[in-house]
């Protein structure tokens, strides 16, 4: 076993965030359509939570946004002209498709790609399968620039295997490491890759009635066949379809996970019980912390985010629960929370942010961030100017100052000094996080 620690990875707020309602599915999303945005702010907080944890001992990385408005997917559906032509002909005529194709959702990197580390994989190397996001269309044109940062983050191709996205079908509806959960023992041992997925294409099975199953278990297995996971350590689990009807449209926002811990709702999957006992051969000591419904209910754990969090591994051996403002502020989830801390259980510490931005666009602190499985020399082989210290904190936080606006609505992504100010930020942060030519010319 090599010595190897968990990295958390998190997308940095773009500058077109707005609420726009964009994801039917995710009620915080269109709860909030319409409202004035603060991308300054989000930023902001969003840099907060990486500095808190770096400073805490963990390694923690930035991921860069896209380059908004996404000019090339408005050609591709029939705008023309030069650049502020295509977005001015795109407000006037369809201000929805603007806004999508403006979407800061990028900052969402639990859906950038799914992770598995070398202690799992045939060949030894770290493996991402960037994810094809395909369920939505201000999301599905992400791929090729994501694919494009996590190269230019994880450079090493002896030590790192990046893979494009899958087919752009329902077949292989991949929504990424939202959906996916790594359980074992120590990091640097081999480990169990639990896939969540929301529907198997090929068969009429359980499926939600109200809202889409993002994920499909072909998906899964293509992610886990392109990471070379070996099939021994792969546990493939249907989300109960009862929940993505509430709200649940990813399985992070019902379960999180870190080593032999398994934290979720009780009505998070299909066969709750199998899983269980599946995870129970396979994983040593394996715990699950079931929350149940009669404390905490699935409407309440949507609203507050309570599995959203991060579950982390301390020094002293037990593990803290990051958290939204939005858990302590309800009663019966904080009741909750504190009574977990009291139970014989490895959660020893709740540690709580104000990610307001972010919660009202319907993503918190998980969405957040990409984990990745790291070797103490893959860790070094990562792009250094991407890990977050004192000094590119201060720098970020200049950056946002100088380009960030502190307010924003739909109608402002009209504005043609809005694409300017993206992309002379962006050129700007392409040189802070020496990511080299990233961005399309237009894209």
């Amino acid at each position: 076993m090599k010595r190897a620690r968990e990295a958390n990875f998190d997308g940095l707020v773009g500058l077109t965030h707005h609420y726009a309602g964009l994801s039917f599915g995710n009620e915080a999303s269109t709860k909030h359509q319409f409202r004035v945005s603060n991308p300054k702010l989000a930023a902001k907080q969003g840099l907060l939570k990486m500095k808190a944890l770096a400073d805490a001992g963990y390694p923690q990385g930035v991921i860069a946004p896209q380059k908004r408005p996404n000019i090339g997917v408005l050609r591709q559906i029939g705008f023309s002209g030069s650049d502020e032509q295509v977005v001015e002909r795109a407000a006037r005529q369809a201000p929805q498709l603007l806004s999508a194709a403006s979407s800061a959702s990028s900052m969402w990197v639990a859906n950038a790609a799914t992770v598995a580390p070398s202690a799992d994989t045939l060949d030894g190397k770290v493996h991402l399968t960037v994810a094809n996001l395909n369920n939505k269309f201000h999301r599905a044109s992400e791929a090729p620039t994501t694919e494009n940062v996590l190269r230019a983050m994880f450079r090493d191709t002896g030590r790192f295997a990046v893979h494009g996205a899958l087919p752009q079908v329902a077949l292989f509806g991949d929504e990424g490491a939202a959906n996916h959960n790594r359980l074992g023992g120590e990091y640097g041992d081999p480990g169990v890759q639990l896939f969540v997925y929301g529907r198997e294409d090929s068969k009429s099975g359980q499926a939600p009635a109200r809202y889409p199953a993002r994920q499909t278990l072909e998906a899964s297995q293509a992610v886990a066949r392109l990471n070379q996971v070996r099939p021994e350590q792969v546990i493939y689990a249907q989300q109960n379809p009862a929940v993505i009807d509430q709200g649940v449209f990813h399985n992070d926002v019902i379960a999180v996970s870190n080593r032999e811990v398994l934290f979720c709702h009780q009505h998070a999957f299909v066969d709750q019980p199998g899983l269980y006992q599946q995870l129970g051969k396979h994983v040593p000591g394996f715990k699950a912390i079931e929350v149940p419904d009669n404390l905490v209910s699935v409407a309440d754990a949507v609203s507050t985010y309570l599995f959203n969090s991060q579950l982390l591994s301390r020094a002293d051996g037990g593990m803290t629960l990051v958290l939204p403002e939005e858990s302590r502020q309800h009663p019966g989830v904080w009741r909750y929370l504190n009574q977990l801390l009291e139970a014989d259980n490895p959660i020893s510490e709740l540690q709580v942010f104000d990610l307001r931005e972010s919660m009202a666009n319907g993503g918190g602190p998980a969405c957040l961030r990409l984990r990745v499985v790291l070797t103490d020399e893959e860790l070094k082989a990562v792009n250094p100017a991407v890990m977050m210290n004192d000094t590119l904190f201060m720098t970020l936080n200049g950056w946002v100052d100088r380009w960030y606006r502190d307010r924003l609505t739909q109608a402002d992504l009209a504005d043609p000094l809005l694409l300017r100010e993206g992309r002379e930020a962006l050129d700007e942060l392409t040189r802070i996080l020496d990511l080299g030519s990233v961005y399309p010319f237009q894209q």
